[in-house]
C-alpha cells in the first residue's frame, strides 16, 4: 500500500468517524479567534476556553487590548501556561492591528506572521477557521500522527505541511486538520496506540507488529 492509498482509506475513516466538526476554540470574531490560537500555545483547548469565556464577552477588540495594558492582560490569562510572555504579545499586536491595519486581522499569512506572536501554524489556523481559506495548520500532534500513518517522512511539522497538502485535495484540508487532532486524542493516541491499535493502524498497517516510533518536529 502506497501513501496515495493510505491518503483515500484515511480519509474516508475520518469522514465516517467525524462527519461533522466542531472548532475548538471558543471566539466572538476573528481577531478573538486569533488571540485564542495564540493562547493555546503549550495549552489545551479546554483551559483556553475556560480562560476566555470570561474575556470575551466584555474585550473583543484590539482597542479593547490596548486600552487594558499589559499588566491587567497578564491578569486576565493568568491560569494560561507563559501568560506573560502571551500577555505581551497580545497587548503589542493589538497596537500594531489598530496602526497598520485599522484594527481589523490581516488576511494574508505574510502579514499575520509579522504580528507579535503568531507563526505560520498560529496563521494557517486563522485563515482557515477565520477566513475559510484552504490550509492545513500543522503542529506536533498532525506530524506525529502523519508519520505514524505513513504519510510523511519530513524532519519537521514544514515538511509534513507539504506532504499533506500534496496528498489530500485542497477542499479536505480545513475540516481534515481538525478530523485528524480529533483522531489523536480519542483513538490514536501517543501513549496508547504505538501505532498498533486504532482503526487507521490497523487498517494501513495489518502486519505491524512492533511500536511505530515517530520523530519529533
Amino acid at each position: 500500500m502506497n501513501e496515495t492509498q493510505r491518503a483515500k482509506i484515511i480519509l474516508k475513516i475520518l469522514n465516517k468517524t467525524y462527519p461533522k466538526i466542531i472548532v475548538p476554540l471558543q471566539s466572538r470574531n476573528v481577531f478573538t479567534l486569533l488571540i485564542s490560537v495564540l493562547l493555546s500555545a503549550q495549552c489545551t483547548d479546554v483551559n483556553v476556553n475556560n480562560v476566555t469565556k470570561n474575556i470575551y464577552p466584555k474585550y473583543y477588540k484590539p482597542q479593547h487590548f490596548k486600552k487594558l495594558g499589559r499588566k491587567k492582560i497578564e491578569k486576565l490569562i493568568k491560569k494560561i501556561g507563559i501568560f506573560r510572555i502571551k500577555a505581551k504579545s497580545i497587548y503589542n499586536l493589538s497596537n500594531l492591528l489598530i496602526k497598520n491595519h485599522n484594527g481589523k486581522v490581516p488576511k494574508t499569512y505574510e502579514e499575520l506572521e509579522k504580528l507579535p506572536g503568531v507563526g505560520h501554524k498560529t496563521a494557517s489556523v486563522v485563515m482557515s477557521q477565520g477566513f475559510g481559506y484552504p490550509a492545513f495548520p500543522v503542529d506536533t500532534h498532525i506530524h506525529r500522527l502523519a508519520q505514524r500513518w505513513g504519510l510523511t517522512s519530513g524532519k519537521n511539522v514544514a515538511e509534513t505541511e507539504k506532504d499533506l497538502k500534496r496528498l489530500f485535495p485542497k477542499k479536505y484540508w480545513n475540516k481534515l486538520h481538525l478530523q485528524i487532532i480529533y483522531f489523536g486524542r480519542e483513538y490514536c493516541k501517543a501513549r496508547s496506540c504505538y501505532g498498533l491499535s486504532c482503526k487507521i493502524c490497523t487498517t494501513c498497517y495489518p502486519n505491524r507488529k512492533k511500536p511505530c516510533l515517530t520523530k519529533k518536529a
